[in-house]
């Protein structure tokens, strides 16, 4: 498994990179669970980083708006972003999200081929009125995206393991691992979840709460991303 941490600046990038992180990944909670930061920061992350680790960069909880999040996706591969991640968080069907998914996948792609784009579901997708995460291997499939991910909309602690058992979430990464895609996880992980996480084996895990102390809003410690990265 890969370790995705994201931090909301330039230090708390260099003490994750420090750590262990394989992905750094460039956030704003206050915007929400995928909040977007602005693209300087994403800049002067990449700058400090360097070649050390891919950057990601995420851009929003979107709703049904395929031209905003296109630019916006845009705007984040400009700023330097080699993962670009959106969370349909009031996306309502299949044909909208489809076609989400490929404007924003388009505009990437065009730019630069090699930039992965990830597009995220939400585990507590029934009280946020949104898609389904299982529907989102094959939309995410035949949009020509390269990760799938499940994240939690509402960051109010509670884990994506209070909505999705782990049945669910071994099939939903065995059906997007069977499409050829990569795999992610995220929402308020624990470290105690790490035994699950290990059977559910998905390629990428997200954090950012488990490795500030367990609040999210606190900053990134390195002994923590030291310890979770020695652990998986």
């Amino acid at each position: 498994m890969k370790l995705l941490v994201s931090p909301i600046n330039e230090e708390e990038a260099i003490v994750a990179c420090k750590g262990g992180a394989d992905i750094i990944d460039v956030k704003n909670p206050k915007e929400g669970s995928l909040g977007a930061n602005f693209p300087w920061v994403i800049r002067s992350v990449k700058e400090a980083i360097g070649a050390k680790k891919p950057i990601s960069a995420t851009i929003g909880d979107f709703n049904y708006k395929p031209g905003t999040a296109s630019l916006a996706a845009l705007g984040a591969a400009v700023a330097g972003a080699q993962y670009v991640k959106v969370g349909l968080f009031d996306v309502q069907t299949g044909e909208q999200a489809l076609e989400m998914i490929t404007n924003i996948n388009r505009s990437v792609k065009d730019y630069d081929p090699s930039i992965k784009v990830v597009v995220a579901g939400y585990s507590d997708y029934k009280r946020i009125n949104s898609i389904s995460p299982f529907l989102l291997p094959e939309i995410g499939s035949k949009a020509g995206v390269d990760v799938v991910m499940v994240d939690t909309g509402i960051k109010d602690g509670r884990s994506t393991f209070e909505f999705m058992s782990e049945e669910e979430l071994i099939r939903f990464t065995h059906s997007i691992r069977e499409l050829g895609l990569e795999s992610a996880l995220a929402g308020s992980l624990k470290f105690e979840d790490l035994p699950v996480l290990k059977r559910i084996q998905p390629d990428i895990i997200g954090v950012r709460g488990m490795v500030c102390g367990g609040n999210r809003n606190s900053c990134i410690q390195q002994e923590l991303v030291e310890k979770l990265r020695i652990q998986i």
